[in-house]
């Protein structure tokens, strides 16, 4: 075999990592792009190695009972819905599963019986934040360059998955509500209406650089312009046409970026319009009254609102706090679990390494009322540490939440001298999960795993693991 063979009558047996899909040639795992479990395909060779093969779906000559119809005019080239063509509830299994194998096989842990996946009531439309990119040449497709279609029209939309200068025009996403795409489309005609020039990602060339739409439970909508330089013309232009077209803007901001990237945490973020923030709702635990937490640009916040709350009731569930216990919380952002926790604990402290972070916790918990939250900025590994504990107390729960990366061995490390009687882990990553859950099961037995589908249509889940102190 050689890359650029067809491979026919392949079978799909299951899902992989990844959003990958595996079959077997001649007993060789081959890991695909494309497909669906239950698929009869036709496939392109494009890796081969010692132990396993890569491929592309280049054709479906039987389709599984598992598929489902694409909804996105963009599937197959926007990497933000790779399993639209597979049914909500084989998703799901198949979430559950990639779970299992991480935890079971990266770890080598012992589980008890996982509880059922908790699902997302929506599926489509359930995302609170969106970024866009302008492109002065958007990609095209193969069939577009078949066809003679020329390079060098700008285009508002997604990066091709895995690139950084490679941009598609979005025409309608499925993954944000209303007004999101309404917003952008209506920015990029305004663009070219005026001639205003998209920014060349290849030359670093242009005006228009991104444009961020965060969108509240609470009907809030907050809209973050980034731009190449200061040209007031333009930008009064743009913002003045974006506030009249669309009154529920509740956050209208800008950002002047000079960088090679299009980061902004550490540049200012100029509000034009409205407030500087807009507030999210949250169901108190145990479902008498709501939170509020007062999201700025720059903050983090879960991106499915309602699948947070699922989540957060579920880590507290699991936590069985019994109001007076001192508890960690690690990586707590915005302080979302902090405050959510809060009334039934003893005293909450809350650790997070991005510092703007901790200031939005800090407002958050006034917001709320919590008196017993007490927050601290820095680098968890360096933050944590044996004085640490002495002075704030050895706690008797940690929650911790950390990023996909998950926690640095240090921490881990400190986690086992804390001696804490209860972790709850909650990750976006099972396998950087199950890799931290070794070291601790050298003090901990897991003693519940309950995955949350906070990703509909995507490879992607959230875990919750409780430990127990051995």
């Amino acid at each position: 075999m050689k890359k650029g063979d067809h491979l026919t009558n392949l079978y799909i047996e299951t899902m992989a990592a990844e959003g990958k899909t595996l079959a077997k040639v001649d007993g060789i795992v081959i890991f695909l792009q494309g497909g669906a479990p239950g698929d009869t395909v036709t496939a392109t060779l494009t890796k081969i190695k010692k132990s396993y093969l890569e491929g592309r779906v280049v054709s479906v000559e039987k389709y599984s009972e598992k598929r489902s119809n694409p909804f996105c005019e963009h599937f197959g080239l926007c990497g933000g819905c790779s399993w639209q063509h597979v049914n909500y509830d084989t998703q799901l299994y198949y979430k559950q599963q990639q779970v299992i194998d991480n935890l079971e096989r990266i770890g080598g842990l012992e589980l008890p019986a996982l509880n059922p996946i908790i699902p997302s009531e929506q599926i489509k439309n359930y995302r609170n934040k969106l970024d866009f990119t302008f492109t002065a040449s958007r990609w095209l497709t193969f069939e577009e360059m078949k066809a003679g279609i020329a390079f060098g029209e700008p285009a508002l939309g997604f990066h091709i998955p895995k690139t950084f200068d490679k941009v598609f025009d979005v025409k309608q996403c499925h993954l944000q509500p209303a007004p999101s795409n309404a917003i952008r489309l209506h920015l990029k005609k305004i663009a070219l209406l005026h001639n205003i020039d998209f920014f060349d990602l290849r030359n670093q060339t242009g005006y228009l650089r991104t444009v961020m739409i965060r969108t509240a439970n609470t009907g809030e909508v907050m809209v973050i312009l980034q731009v190449a330089y200061d040209k007031q013309d333009w930008l009064e232009l743009i913002l003045n046409s974006l506030s009249e077209e669309f009154p529920t803007i509740t956050s209208l901001q800008y950002v002047i970026n000079k960088k090679r990237n299009d980061t902004f945490a550490d540049l200012e973020v100029r509000c034009w319009k409205g407030k500087p923030y807009i507030t999210e709702t949250m169901p108190k635990p145990t479902g008498s009254g709501t939170l509020q937490f007062r999201i700025g640009p720059k903050s983090f916040y879960q991106t499915n609102s309602a699948q947070a709350s699922k989540l957060y009731k579920a880590a507290f569930d699991l936590a069985e706090l019994k109001g007076t216990e001192l508890v960690y919380d690690l990586y707590t952002g915005a302080g979302t679990i902090a405050n959510f926790i809060a009334n039934h604990a003893k005293k909450v402290i809350g650790l997070e390494y991005v510092e703007s972070a901790i200031e939005d916790a800090k407002v958050n918990a006034e917001i709320n009322g919590r008196t017993n939250c007490n927050f601290y900025s820095g680098d968890i590994k360096s933050l944590l540490d044996t004085n640490f504990l002495q002075i704030n107390g050895q706690p008797d729960i940690i929650i911790t939440d950390p990023p996909r990366v998950g926690m640095h061995e240090d921490v881990c490390k400190m986690l086992l001298q804390a001696a804490a009687k209860r972790i709850i882990y909650i990750s976006c990553n099972a396998a950087t999960q199950a890799r931290d859950l070794k070291i601790l099961c050298e003090s901990y037995h897991i003693t519940a795993v309950q995955p949350v589908d906070m990703f509909p249509q995507t490879a992607h889940v959230e875990n919750i693991v409780r430990l127990d102190k051995k």
